[in-house]
């Protein structure tokens, strides 16, 4: 985008780089993701002194190299490479995938990191990536790695950038007189949408803030309640005479269809949605509500009804300066296959079920 912030490219490149396995540079400090990279480039990025691994705190909790106070995450955690951890030997540490069945055994030895802000910062480009938060880490980096600073990063996340990039007419099933708006942003690839159904009015519209889910929406998936929700808002939304979809690009709470899939496998071991989540080292909800507040300031909607059960999607519109004149619930999809998911959803997440 022309006149973007000066980081945006680089750390668009960086994101790229880190999915094709390739070392990035925080803070003149060396990373490479566990999950993209392959042998030949561990070797070159451990020249001189094997890298030490890197993972995020929830990840340290699980496999208990981190002490921590029920519900109070730890930062990122340093591991010291022993000559026996190997690419395959950090890709169980980074992959809950066969926790239950192949038990780690160490023993693992962790060390200060006197640069806790490149960690975090290492770690919040994984996310962004779709990728497990593990890295090695303090690898020598080379004059064509990308370099970037922690600062940067932090800024990135702190002051998202949104533009509209297209908008069109739209009849659907639910109602004739829809128009959808595309968004793109500086952050990365993927453009959200709203569609904006009905007439719109001087009252406050009805506004669903509903979360991208390929298996729910598109496949007919049982294990969520993500499309009957999808369906019945767009209904309601109708119904009101005017009102909002915002269609936002944060696949499985944010971490990504790849590890949402990982979240999926991890449910079918016993884990609920949250501890899943925190097994593959996120929080349980990384989503990031501000985008839709931008997505209403576009479209020129400053007051809103809220569709939804969940205090978060409110509180993250409020608190950036979007006020919800009220919270209107939203109950479909229950089945069988979702109890599990929705008690977890009531009991963990604190959703008004």
């Amino acid at each position: 985008m022309n006149g973007g912030r000066p980081d945006a490219r680089t750390i668009a490149r960086a994101i790229d780089a880190l999915r094709r396995g390739w070392p990035i540079a925080i803070d003149g400090i060396g990373f490479l993701a566990v999950e993209t990279a392959d042998d030949d480039g561990l070797a070159a990025f451990d020249e001189g002194s094997p890298a030490d691994l890197l993972i995020s705190g929830n990840r340290a909790a699980t496999l208990k190299l981190a002490n921590q106070r029920e519900a109070v995450p730890t930062g990122p955690v340093r591991i010291a490479r022993a000559p026996w951890i190997d690419l395959g030997a950090a890709t169980a540490l980074a992959d809950p995938a066969l926790d239950l069945q192949t038990p780690l055994k160490g023993p693992f030895q962790t060390r200060a990191d006197d640069r806790p802000e490149a960690a975090t910062a290492a770690l919040r480009l994984a996310r962004r990536a779709g990728l497990l938060p593990a890295f090695f880490v303090g690898g020598r980096p080379t004059p064509d790695d990308i370099s970037l600073t922690a600062d940067a990063v932090t800024e990135f996340d702190r002051a998202p950038s949104l533009v509209i990039a297209s908008r069109a007419r739209l009849p659907t099933r639910y109602a004739e007189k829809t128009e959808i708006v595309a968004f793109r942003s500086e952050e990365d690839a993927a453009e959200h949408v709203a569609l904006a159904i009905g007439e719109p009015s001087n009252a406050p519209p009805l506004v669903r803030l509903h979360s991208e889910c390929l298996t729910g929406d598109a496949l007919g998936s049982l294990k969520c309640d993500c499309g009957p929700q999808l369906n019945d808002a767009l209904a309601a939304i109708a119904a009101s005479g005017w009102g909002i979809l915002l269609y936002l690009r944060q696949e499985g709470r944010g971490i990504g269809l790849v590890n949402k899939l990982r979240a999926y496998a991890l449910q079918d071991q016993g884990f609920d949605t949250v501890d899943a989540n925190l097994r593959l080292g996120f929080s349980d909800d990384e989503r990031d509500f501000s985008v839709a507040a931008l997505m209403l300031r576009h479209l020129s909607q400053e007051r809103v009804r809220l569709l939804t059960n969940n205090p978060r999607k409110v509180a993250g519109l409020e608190g950036a300066g979007i006020e919800v004149v009220e919270q209107v619930p939203l109950k479909s999809g229950a089945n069988p296959h979702n109890q599990a998911y929705l008690d977890a959803k009531r009991l963990r997440s604190g959703h008004q079920l």
